[in-house]
């Protein structure tokens, strides 16, 4: 079919181009000559190759159904364009445009008869869903975690503080009270009957006070602990800074562990497509007698091994995309994705501008400084229990035993109390009280010394790991180019028979491999770069 449409179109244009030699008034007998010449010329070349063709075909017994070829390119990340050093990406089709003039016999491809491969591999995630980096922090920093819990425990250190202000003010109370007593037995007759109890004021009393009462902070105890419940709100709010960031950096590694699944998942495919390819011209060499059956069942086997890294590639996508599901709060049947990995490529100087002079603004350090100081009040507090507490209690209203307005206002007042408690002997409870604050501050200042040796090693572990994952980006990007280049030769040479399929098979191996190892320079360098970040107090 393609041969006829060739020379369909050689002969329309032989025809059009003598009718116009003819127009131009030269010789049209002559041109005439001309285009019988070209039209028997073509018709013979014709002759020749269906002939070619029969004899080819007659002597091949019926071979097995061939896979149908990937005509369509899959989907293909941009290439990492922002850095000078990086080359372009690889192309998806492994195979060189033109056919070499050394296999003649091998005849034209025919049209595929199924779908195409970019159809019958459909990506895992869908990509009408992305989201970037700072809106999933976002949407994290809003749902249920652990930053909400730090929150809450933050309101609740800021509750301990309005407690211990409330402390220094008067208490306002209104005590009302009815005491009932029965009346004395065995008195005279004639006589008003009294109450039986000494104590007591009347049969029948009647008490209502307005009482205010409060306590004098002559020994510093209320003081103290204003303090302590101050710090420890300091605290609170740093631990609610080291929860934003430890879920930010959750976050971070989710999304970008979706980023480097999905990556793996198109490269996948595009190994899987230039396998299919190798195995649909495996197969037309095998028609055409020029390899072994061999070669057809190990181009086989290139592709069944394909099929399992691109499944391996989809599950490991779909579970990545469930992790960073839960953390932006997405339910499961929403599609999402990230951001093309190779966009993320590194920047110069970025790694080198990140100095370890920021690590002391961690918030950790903050925590520290207030649970330090939380000791210190709490041991302040401890001693005050062995000093002088004074108190005070002021009361106004009436104490009488009858609601007659002259008894009423005979029994109406007011009293003032002052009371003053001098500890004696509390077997020791104060001072060991005192010694575990003490404790506490130790502990304090040897986890601050202990953390302070662990951030300056995440900063040097985390920026060596950003440096080496930053060079390894760029060679493995050099590697990926001359990997495509040597799969391309390797199957001119094989076509040519000047290679055996083992060299194809090896460079299709190499290429996948160089494919994977620079995405995974990509994502190791931005993870490393974020933790670089957090332990500098970024």
């Amino acid at each position: 079919m393609a041969f006829a449409h060739f020379i369909d179109l050689q002969v329309r244009g032989a025809i059009e181009s003598e009718h116009l030699t003819c127009k131009l008034g030269a010789d049209c007998k002559m041109s005439a000559n001309r285009l019988a010449a070209t039209l028997f010329q073509n018709l013979l070349i014709v002759s020749l190759v269906v002939t070619a063709t029969g004899a080819v075909y007659s002597q091949q017994p019926s071979t097995p159904p061939q896979t149908p070829p990937a005509t369509t390119t899959p989907t293909q990340s941009p290439a990492p364009a922002q850095s000078p050093n990086q080359p372009t990406s690889p192309q998806t089709n492994p195979t060189p445009t033109a056919k070499p003039t050394s296999t003649p016999t091998v005849p034209a491809p025919s049209p595929p008869s199924s779908p195409p491969a970019s159809q019958t591999i459909p990506p895992a995630v869908q990509t009408n869903s992305s989201i970037t980096l700072d809106e999933a922090v976002r949407l994290a920093n809003a749902q249920v975690s652990s930053l909400q819990q730090a929150q809450l425990n933050e309101r609740i250190a800021a509750e301990d503080v309005r407690q211990a202000q409330a402390a220094f003010l008067p208490k306002v109370t209104s005590p009302l009270a009815y005491i009932y007593t029965s009346p004395a037995i065995g008195q005279p007759p004639g006589e008003p009957r009294v109450q039986s109890f000494i104590a007591n004021n009347a049969i029948g009393e009647y008490q209502a006070f307005a009482n205010i009462a409060g306590d004098i902070d002559i020994a510093g105890r209320l003081r103290a602990t204003l303090e302590r419940n101050r710090a420890l709100l300091d605290a609170a709010r740093a631990g609610t800074q080291i929860a934003r960031r430890a879920l930010e950096q959750a976050t971070v590694e989710a999304y970008y562990a979706l980023a480097l699944t999905a990556a793996e998942r198109s490269s996948a495919e595009q190994n899987l497509a230039a396998a299919q390819e190798f195995e649909r011209i495996t197969s037309l060499l095998l028609s055409g007698g020029e390899v072994a059956p061999v070669d057809q069942v190990r181009a086989r086997l290139q592709t069944i091994q394909r099929r399992d890294e691109l499944e391996r590639a989809r599950a490991n996508e779909l579970v990545a995309a469930d992790a960073l599901r839960v953390l932006v709060g997405y339910n499961p049947a929403r599609p999402i994705s990230t951001t093309d990995l190779m966009m993320l490529v590194p920047a110069e100087g970025e790694v080198e501008r990140i100095t370890s002079e920021t690590i002391s603004r961690r918030p950790e350090f903050a925590q520290f400084d207030a649970q330090r100081r939380a000791a210190k009040q709490e041991a302040r507090t401890a001693r005050a229990e062995r000093l002088p507490q004074l108190s005070y209690s002021i009361s106004g209203g009436f104490d009488t035993d009858s609601w007659r307005p002259p008894r009423l206002k005979e029994h109406t007042g007011v009293s003032a109390a002052f009371n003053l408690s001098i500890p004696i002997f509390d077997w020791g409870a104060s001072r060991s009280r005192e010694r575990q604050a003490q404790f506490r501050l130790q502990v304090t200042e040897n986890e601050r010394a202990l953390a302070l040796r662990g951030f300056n090693q995440q900063f040097t572990s985390a920026r060596t790991q950003a440096l080496s994952a930053a060079t390894r980006v760029r060679l493995a990007a050099g590697g990926v180019t001359l990997a495509q280049n040597n799969l391309d030769a390797s199957i001119a040479r094989y076509r040519a028979g000047e290679a055996q399929i083992i060299e194809v098979t090896d460079a299709q191996t190499t290429l996948a491999a160089q494919r994977l190892a620079f995405y995974q320079a990509l994502f190791d360098y931005q993870m490393a770069l974020a933790r670089l970040r957090q332990a500098a107090g970024q």
